[in-house]
């Protein structure tokens, strides 16, 4: 067997202790080092962490940052061990005026290339933002925070050479979920675009902070609705950049009003917005829309299509005050397409479109159609085909209104009961004092040169049903129309009553406020016509109380408003006569005739002629019609008046014979007969002075005295008289027979049914002998009209 090896055994020597030491000082200076370093490290990167670079290092990277195209202020750069830099507390700001703050951004990562930044060469790699907000610079409504926060936003942004590019951001911005990618060029020698002015910049952010405002009114019941954005373009010019937009979103609440399925795609390029589409549908129907705006004729195109819930719609952004008083029971259809100049001081729309609504109420009132087409460029508008359908008819009209130009053709068919609540409160009201049973027919062609009824010119036709006018009914009514300067004209007017007809023409003045009456004549009842003329004058016409209709014609002005120049003639000729109540008794009146002129607040009649009670009347009268001054002024003579059906009529009392005279002048205020005043003379001839029951009594007494004279008949009897305060007064009471006579005095309380009156008697003929004794036969009347107490005044 071989022989093993074995290893030579070396042998050392044993440390010294000096060399021992030596080697443990080494080994706890090396501890002790390493462990400063390590507290150093520790320690420096505790304060960095805390603290944060002193000013010049955030200064580099503020100027790296500029160099790459951002424009920011670093509040604090601090370095975390895990993300590196990290830049705190960040500002951006517009890249042509610094004074314009873009947002506040809380942290982001910087990806540093220390070799280079060394070296002091372009140093920053990339941004990494994660979970960060942004918050934007807009006002929010006094009182309250900023809300116009981009939260949770993860970002990665990479500055290639000349490049700024952002391969995902993603975040969430008044609860919709952003997502963004793209690129901008960064050229060295970059040279930034022209500055905005001040007012434009808060322009700007007042647009902004409308948009953000309206936002956050919304909600979303089915999760955030999405928005991805891609981008391209030169840093130096942004306002050229081509960005690309798509909007989706299943469920967007806005108050009570829901949008489904909303989905929009746009694209800005070459400074020119295109919408693709624009779409969504809710309870009712749908929308559909396209349109574009270009920034540098600052003009805008659009097109739409919309059967949507539209009065829900309009409430929900606030701007359903015009659709207030409509409710659609179907999806109204509006089809628009149209462009608009925004350009300062020159807002020019041109817009064309069809509506066509179903069954809808406007004001309570129910409309089951109406459809038109139209067209507005901001100064003309012109309506075509309009067709309005409602259950008591329908409505065709053409409409045309430009400067200097208006243009209406109608057909209508529809009650104006209908149309009340579209016209104004003074038409309104004239057209509530209607009731028709069936709708009146109109047709008119109006051409004018504005919407002024007082521009306008033109002809047309109406036609009524029964119809029912301030209360008074008519059976049927037509006329032409007619427009011009400044006035409508009826011409040809047919009006039909049960009791006769009525025609002639009529104008009223717009300018003037004022009726011109031409050639009306009437056989209806002037107490029930009047109503439809002017109704306060009704009470003056009321009292006299034809028995057929008078033929009545009527020419003159009417003024209104204050107008001070109403001369208004009509002529009234009543061959059966009329009823009119005086002093409480119902007069027969035959033949009755007279002229009467309405001036301002006043009204004259004259001329009145009239049979009465076998006899004749004549007269005339001035009566106030101001209001609150019911005053009037009359004279009235009657001749020949049958005296016995007088005094059966005021005292029912029937005598065989006698003829009345009078004249009497008298004014009083309205209806109240103690303000009347007046004087007059009246005459009875071949007549019983005892048919008047307050000289009955006498009768009796003269009986006695001398038989027979009681019964015999005065051939005359005569008195002057003044009334007042319900009294008539005569101070030449004389009546003559051939018996007798008898001369007297005093009053006669007509209103209060009281006598007191003094009457002497002189006896004739046999009675003659008894004339010494003449002071024993004066006789005092008092007591009641009725019943009278004659009684001897010495006794």
């Amino acid at each position: 067997m071989p022989v093993a090896l074995e290893q030579p055994q070396v042998h050392h020597s044993a440390p010294t202790p000096r060399l021992r030491r030596t080697r443990r000082v080494a080994a706890i200076a090396i501890r002790l080092t390493i462990f400063a370093a390590i507290v150093a490290i520790c320690g420096g990167g505790y304060y960095l962490a805390r603290r944060g670079f002193g000013r010049e290092w955030r200064y580099r990277v503020v100027e790296e940052l500029h160099k790459r195209g951002v424009e920011a202020q670093i509040g604090r750069l601090t370095l975390d061990p895990f993300r590196g830099l990290v830049a705190k507390n960040v500002r951006i700001f517009d890249y042509r005026i610094r004074e314009n703050t873009l947002a506040l951004i809380s942290e982001v990562s910087l990806d540093i290339n220390y070799a280079a930044l060394i070296h002091h060469e372009p140093f920053l790699n990339a941004l990494d933002v994660r979970d960060a907000q942004i918050t934007f610079p807009i006002k929010a409504t006094e009182g309250e925070p900023s809300r116009a926060q981009l939260t949770n936003l993860r970002a990665h942004i990479y500055f290639p050479p000349e490049q700024i590019y952002v391969s995902q951001a993603e975040g969430t911005f008044c609860g919709i979920r952003l997502s963004a990618r793209g690129q901008l060029i960064k050229r060295a020698d970059y040279q930034p675009s022209a500055s905005i002015t001040p007012e434009e910049w808060q322009l700007r952010l007042s647009i902004a902070q409308r948009v953000v405002t309206e936002l956050q009114k919304f909600s979303f019941p089915a999760g955030p609705p999405s928005l991805q954005l891609k981008f391209s373009g030169d840093i130096a010019e942004l306002e050229n950049a081509r960005v690309e937009a798509t909007l989706r979103g299943e469920r967007l609440q806005r108050g009570s009003y829901e949008i489904n399925n909303l989905s929009a795609a746009a694209e800005w390029n070459n400074q020119r917005l295109n919408i693709a589409h624009c779409e969504w549908s809710d309870g009712n129907g749908g929308f559909a829309g396209r349109g574009d705006w270009n920034r540098e004729n600052n003009t805008a195109k659009f097109q739409i299509h919309s059967t949507l819930n539209l009065k829900g719609f309009l409430d929900a952004f606030g701007v359903g005050e015009p659709m207030a008083d409509v409710e659609f029971h179907s999806p109204p259809l509006l089809e628009i397409t149209g462009s608009i100049n925004l350009g300062a001081g020159q807002f020019q729309p041109n817009v064309i479109g069809h509506a066509a609504f179903g069954q809808f109420t406007y004001k309570k009132v129910p409309f089951s159609e109406l459809s038109a087409d139209f067209s507005w460029d901001g100064e003309r508008t012109l309506v075509r085909e309009l067709r309005v359908r409602q259950q008591t008819g329908q409505l065709r009209a053409d409409l045309f209104d430009a400067p200097k130009d208006f243009r209406l053709n109608l057909e209508s068919t529809i009650s104006p009961d209908a149309v009340r609540p579209l016209v104004p409160a003074k038409t309104n009201e004239f057209l509530r004092e209607w009731q028709w049973q069936r709708s009146p027919a109109i047709r008119m062609a109006i051409r004018g040169t504005d919407r002024n009824p007082e521009s306008w010119q033109g002809d047309g036709t109406v036609a009524l049903g029964r119809t029912r006018f301030r209360g008074t009914w008519m059976n049927n009514a037509n006329a032409r129309i007619h427009f011009a300067d400044g006035a409508f004209t009826c011409e040809d007017i047919q009006v039909t009553r049960d009791e006769g007809t009525g025609s002639g023409s009529f104008t009223y003045d717009f300018r003037k406020h004022e009726v011109r009456i031409s050639n009306v004549r009437s056989s209806l009842y002037p107490a029930e016509v009047i109503f439809w003329i002017d109704p306060k004058t009704s009470k003056t016409v009321a009292p006299y109380k034809f028995r057929r209709p008078p033929n009545v014609v009527a020419n003159g002005v009417y003024q209104f408003r204050g107008g001070k120049n109403t001369r208004l003639e009509i002529k009234v000729d009543g061959p059966s006569g009329m009823d009119y109540v005086f002093l409480g008794k119902t007069l027969p009146l035959d033949r009755v005739s007279a002229q009467l002129l309405f001036t301002n607040d006043r009204l004259q009649i004259s001329d009145v002629r009239a049979d009465l009670l076998a006899g004749t009347l004549r007269g005339n009268a001035d009566i106030s019609l101001a209001r609150n001054d019911p005053r009037y002024r009359a004279t009235l003579s009657v001749s020949e008046i049958n005296f016995p059906r007088l005094t059966d009529l005021y005292f029912n009392y029937k005598t065989a014979q006698g003829l009345l005279r009078a004249t009497y002048e008298f004014a009083g205020l309205g209806n109240d007969w103690r303000t009347m005043r007046g004087k007059g003379k009246v005459e009875v001839s071949n007549g019983d002075v005892f048919a008047i029951p307050i000289f009955g009594p006498l009768s009796g007494i003269l009986n006695h005295i001398v038989p027979g004279s009681g019964y015999s008949i005065a051939r005359k009897a005569n008195a002057e008289f003044t009334v007042e305060n319900g009294i008539i007064h005569t101070e030449d009471f004389e009546a003559a027979g051939s018996l007798f006579g008898m001369l007297g005095n005093g009053d006669i309380h007509f209103l209060d049914d009281k006598l007191d009156f003094n009457l002497r008697l002189d006896m004739k003929g046999p009675g003659i002998v008894l004339m010494p004794m003449y002071k024993l036969f004066e006789y005092a009347g008092e007591g009641s009209l009725k019943k009278p107490d004659w009684h001897p005044k010495r006794f």
